[in-house]
């Protein structure tokens, strides 16, 4: 996975989600807004401040979690 300088994670910022540049944007809404159908274009219309790199990243990032593997603890030892 490339670095991914958009994504930011502030504890004081959406409780610390992943968020687009600090902004009170989640991944997890961008991700909703295309799932949902809207078109990059609506998005970047209804949210000015976003940038097609901003829907890029967001969603680099959520397929890099939905791979992402979480082993218990009682499971690595082993």
């Amino acid at each position: 996975m490339s670095k991914l300088s958009r994504i930011t994670f502030d504890p004081q910022v959406m409780g610390g989600k992943p968020c687009i540049r600090g902004l009170r944007m989640t991944v997890g809404t961008i991700v909703g807004l295309i799932a949902s159908g809207r078109a990059r274009e609506e998005i970047l219309e209804a949210y000015p401040y976003l940038e097609e790199e901003d829907i890029n990243e967001a969603l680099e990032y959520a397929a890099w979690r939905v791979e992402e593997i979480e082993v218990p603890l009682e499971l690595a030892k082993k």
